[in-house]
């Protein structure tokens, strides 16, 4: 069987993701699962989370081009007030959600699940990291949205892009505001028999 680098798979259109294994020294085939996440309901987040990456990672680990595959699938959500927020649908909710999340903090859940197709063995977990939102002003949050960025982004804000300066603090986790959590992803394939270390180039 091909080495584990050559068999790794990220079930995830998520530039933030990708970019986040690549800088550890992982560079896994990209497959989108096409999974329709509004079809999910849990209020529950770190499980809706959950439940989304595993859609996510088995759907992709069900195409037959990927019998020897090892997937793994990612959903982030934003908790706020007791809510669960994804991605927003436009930007008069984007501008919305800001209002709210601004000067408080909310809790980024991330779910991780990892398939080794070929030994027919899963396994997954969430995570969840503690953020906190400076106080911007109405114009911040307008000129934010106008990029566009909000929009495509669980929470409707990113800690590696331009809404880095809108991000003042983080309890856990940086990579899990990310989208992918290295640490978990490093115990989910020692937990199938595989190495973290194997997936390095």
């Amino acid at each position: 069987m091909s080495a584990l680098r050559d068999r790794f798979v990220l079930a995830s259109a998520s530039p933030a993701r990708l970019a986040t294994l690549r800088s550890a020294g992982v560079d896994p085939r990209v497959v989108v699962s096409g999974v329709d996440e509004s079809q999910v309901t849990e209020p529950d987040p770190a499980a809706l989370a959950l439940e989304l990456a595993r859609r996510k990672a088995s759907a992709v680990a069900e195409l037959p081009e990927q019998s020897g595959a090892v997937v793994l699938g990612c959903d982030s959500v934003l908790e706020l007030d007791g809510e669960v927020h994804g991605k927003p649908a436009d930007a008069d909710e984007a501008r919305a959600r800001w209002g709210r999340m601004r000067g408080r903090s909310g809790v980024l859940h991330t779910g991780h699940w990892l398939v080794d197709v070929p030994a027919g063995r899963h396994t997954g977990t969430s995570a969840a990291t503690r953020v906190h939102f400076a106080a911007v002003s109405d114009d911040e949050i307008a000129a934010y949205v106008a990029t566009g960025e909000p929009l495509h982004v669980a929470g409707a804000f990113t800690v590696d892009g331009r809404g880095g300066a809108f991000v003042t603090g983080i309890e856990g986790d940086h990579h899990n505001v990310v989208g992918v959590s290295l640490p978990i992803v490093r115990s989910l394939l020692a937990e199938l028999g595989l190495r973290w270390t194997d997936l390095w180039a």
